[in-house]
């Protein structure tokens, strides 16, 4: 097992590493084999992605960049089951999640090749910018959801062109964090806020376990999802590298949210197969073992043992062929990418620019122009 948790308990499970179904009494499965054939090409999709971004970063492309590779199942698993409706709230490594929210993959690239200081409208696909800050992001989560409750309050909201009462369905925020997250003060007041006003959030976290070189048993004495008793609301430990699983697992505890029952925190129990951000050398702190350990759970080839015999080789060959051609569309539209104007960072700071503002881009352009021959 890992250094991260001596447990030998994964947490909910409902497909074994083998591709066998399992039952839980909790839980049941709610993907049926085409549910579970879309999830396997988006994970393999996301894992083709981050491989091709992985390799644009060595080559000087990006200046950074934040493998997911493991994580698939849980990023997959979770944000299906979100609705339209539900806003989500990522971090800074949830590339399967905004993926597969509609978000263009070259559009997650843009920060990372350093050529934006901005990010993506929020309200086209109901999912916020990255936090780079550890944890912000479950604060501004909280916020949203106590907004969404006010909005309930309100009563239902009018229709602007017709003057009736529009029919949007009850919405919930997901959240998104890692174990080293956990440990910040910004979450703690999050989970106080949303159990003292039983906020429609769920707070996903992704324990993969080391938070950068820090394992999570040195930040936590018990599973992380049993820390949510201490504020009032249910925790589950899910395997996280069990799509089906994670996918149930959400899905129930998103339910509660929009029928008004609260708040839950699930630790998806999965484990980062690379490093922390390309610029961490993973081999210094992960043992070999560990390492082996969990490249046996890995979450893409537990769906595809469960699809072998109801999927033929041709099926599994047109999607790894699409995932490949996603990953070389991602290579070619980044490469593609304009440099932007030296002064466009003003361009986000303010919405309407101020006369002090206006002064400081002139001033930054003259002393541009002032090393031009």
């Amino acid at each position: 097992m890992s250094s991260g948790d001596s447990s030998d308990d994964y947490g909910v499970r409902l497909l074994n590493p083998d591709g066998s179904a399992c039952e839980h009494v909790d839980f049941l499965a709610l993907l049926g084999v085409e549910g579970l054939k879309g999830c396997y090409g988006a994970m393999l999709r996301a894992r083709h992605l981050d491989e091709a971004a992985t390799a644009l970063q060595r080559q000087g492309e990006l200046v950074l960049w934040i493998p997911l590779r493991g994580q698939e199942a849980a990023q997959i698993g979770s944000v299906r089951a979100a609705s339209p409706a539900d806003f989500i709230f990522p971090s800074y490594r949830e590339h399967a999640v905004a993926w597969d929210r509609g978000l263009p993959a070259v559009e997650v690239l843009r920060l990372l090749r350093g050529i934006t200081h901005g990010g993506w409208d929020p309200a086209a696909h109901n999912l916020a910018n990255y936090a780079l800050v550890l944890a912000s992001q479950t604060l501004h989560a909280v916020g949203y959801a106590l907004g969404l409750q006010l909005d309930a309050q309100l009563g239902p909201r009018l229709d602007a062109q017709a003057g009736v009462p529009g029919g949007q369905e009850p919405a919930a925020v997901l959240v998104y964090l890692g174990d080293g997250a956990m440990s910040q003060g910004d979450a703690n007041e999050a989970f106080v806020w949303a159990a003292s006003f039983n906020a429609p959030v769920v707070f996903f976290c992704q324990n993969n376990q080391w938070a950068i070189s820090t394992p999570a048993a040195r930040q936590s004495r018990v599973p992380l999802a049993a820390r949510a008793a201490g504020f009032g609301f249910p925790g589950v430990r899910v395997d996280g590298n069990d799509v089906v699983a994670v996918h149930s697992v959400t899905s129930s505890a998103l339910a509660r949210a929009r029928v008004g029952e609260g708040p839950t925190l699930i630790e998806a129990y999965t484990y980062r197969m690379g490093p922390h951000t390309t610029s961490d050398d993973p081999t210094r702190y992960q043992p070999a073992g560990e390492v082996d350990h969990w490249r046996a759970l890995d979450p893409i080839d537990r769906v595809e043992r469960a699809l072998a015999p109801v999927c033929d080789a041709a099926w599994f060959g047109e999607q790894r062929a699409e995932a490949e051609a996603a990953a070389a569309r991602l290579r070619t539209e980044t490469l593609a990418l304009p440099d932007p104007p030296p002064d466009a960072f003003f361009d986000e700071v303010l919405v309407t620019e101020t006369e002090e503002a206006r002064a400081q881009r002139a001033s930054f352009r003259e002393y541009r122009e002032s090393f031009q021959v």
